[in-house]
């Protein structure tokens, strides 16, 4: 395995960081995982648009253009001969000292990692997943905006360890309203007479990119699609439910807190949903082996 930090390629075991980068010390940067399918890379202007509104948010410079970004990334590709996978792409704040203070950090640190990731087993696509309604609450919108896609998940990460603790793959996080915000990796929808719904972003869920694309699937497939506020009640009586995520891309739930979600199994509006996700991903995006430099950048436009 070949990363890619600040404009250099090392091996895996040799790949390093500063024990005084902010990223590492405080959590302090930025990500964006990006998936890529058949050799093209899934909505890249779409990641690299949220990566920078993420970094502006958080006051952070980062070293590169968009361009040479979009560049890195595809040639992170290239080195490790990989078709299909998962790209981690980590924006830090870069080395300071043991204060928190983000001017003593000089410049911003560029990780780049390609590898292979299967969020759950093949068999939960076809059965659907088991969640549970966790405990802690996602962190207030005033707090922390959830848009900003940041390395500091500690907050996720709780919710995760309720759900390995109650043997449940998944786990639903609430607002400090009680409303659904999204699950600890993935955004949430919920399916009810033919009609899908999912909280909006100011729930507290993360302007997802397979959340976006699937707003637009159900567009093309005319499913009727809202965002309005949600409540585990709305779960608990669904006729689908279903979620969505880079890593996960799209998977059905069956049980909620003990529920069962419909008729136990992954429903009609969500099959026709994820058929029309793995046909897309499978057939667009931007090629990583070009001919030209030229024709990437041109296709990380489309």
């Amino acid at each position: 395995m070949k990363i890619y930090i600040d404009g250099e390629f090392h091996g895996e075991h040799e790949a390093k960081i500063s024990v005084f980068d902010h990223g590492l010390l405080y959590g302090d940067g930025i990500f964006e995982g990006i998936r890529f399918y058949n050799g093209r890379v899934r909505r890249l202007e779409a990641h690299m648009d949220r990566l920078w509104d993420s970094a502006r948010a958080l006051c952070l410079t980062i070293p590169l253009t968009k361009a040479e970004m979009v560049e890195a990334l595809l040639e992170t590709l290239r080195q490790n001969g990989l078709e299909d996978g998962y790209v981690r792409l980590i924006v830090t704040r870069g080395v300071g000292n043991l204060g928190l203070d983000p001017n003593r950090c000089e410049r911003a640190s560029v990780i780049i990692i390609a590898s292979k990731i299967s969020l759950y087993p093949e068999e939960l696509y076809q059965k659907g997943l088991t969640i549970i309604t966790c405990a802690t609450r996602r962190v207030s919108f005033a707090a922390m905006p959830p848009a900003i896609k940041s390395l500091n998940y500690l907050n996720n990460i709780m919710a995760k360890i309720e759900a390995n603790q109650a043997g449940a793959a998944e786990a639903l996080m609430l607002n400090d309203t009680g409303h659904i915000a999204e699950c600890t990796a993935d955004n949430v929808f919920v399916v009810k007479k033919g009609r899908i719904f999912t909280p909006p972003v100011s729930a507290g869920s993360l302007r997802g990119i397979t959340r976006g694309l699937v707003l637009e699937i159900a567009d093309e497939l005319e499913i009727p699609i809202t965002e309005p506020e949600l409540t585990r009640y709305d779960v608990f009586t669904a006729d689908e439910v279903f979620l969505t995520g880079t890593a996960a891309e799209v998977v059905p739930v069956t049980m909620c807190d003990s529920r069962i979600i419909g008729e136990g199994v992954p429903g009609p509006v969500t099959l026709r949903v994820m058929k029309r996700f793995r046909e897309i991903v499978r057939t667009t995006g931007t090629p990583f082996h070009a001919a030209s430099k030229q024709e990437a950048l041109a296709g990380a436009a489309r």
